[in-house]
């Protein structure tokens, strides 16, 4: 039986502690940074706007949203723009807004490909507060 092509994908904070994890599970047994970030954030925005809850955890705090510790507070009726959130991540990694580990080794580059197994780690390491949409 092959293995699945899972991630755990993680938030950590600068010091290692982890904030919140979730597995991921990819169709490719190789995926871009690109597309691990992508994949993320439309994973958080469908989550909170098929959900009646105001809190939204995610890797970019919607514009309008109160931050809460950890999550972020909207009104509920509304919707996250998950194309606007996916814009505001690529750019902040980009710009260092964040930065990725794979298995505690820095990728820098959004075509950088990585495999893809249920063994891999990937930290997301917020350095600013990533706001938009």
């Amino acid at each position: 039986m092959l293995a699945p092509n899972i991630l755990m994908i993680r938030d950590e904070t600068a010091m290692g502690n982890i904030m919140h994890e979730l597995e991921m599970v990819f169709s490719k047994k190789k995926i871009s940074v690109k597309d691990i970030i992508i994949e993320r954030v439309k994973y958080e925005v469908d989550n909170y706007n098929n959900k009646v809850t105001n809190q939204y955890y995610g890797l970019v705090q919607p514009t309008n949203a109160e931050k809460l510790l950890n999550k972020f507070k909207l009104n509920v009726t509304e919707k996250v723009d998950v194309d606007k959130q996916i814009e505001v991540a690529l750019l902040a990694f980009q710009s260092n807004g964040f930065f990725l580990l794979v298995d505690d080794k820095q990728v820098e580059e959004l075509e950088q490909m990585i495999d893809v197994s249920e063994h891999q780690t990937v930290g997301f390491i917020k350095l600013t507060p990533l706001v938009g949409g």
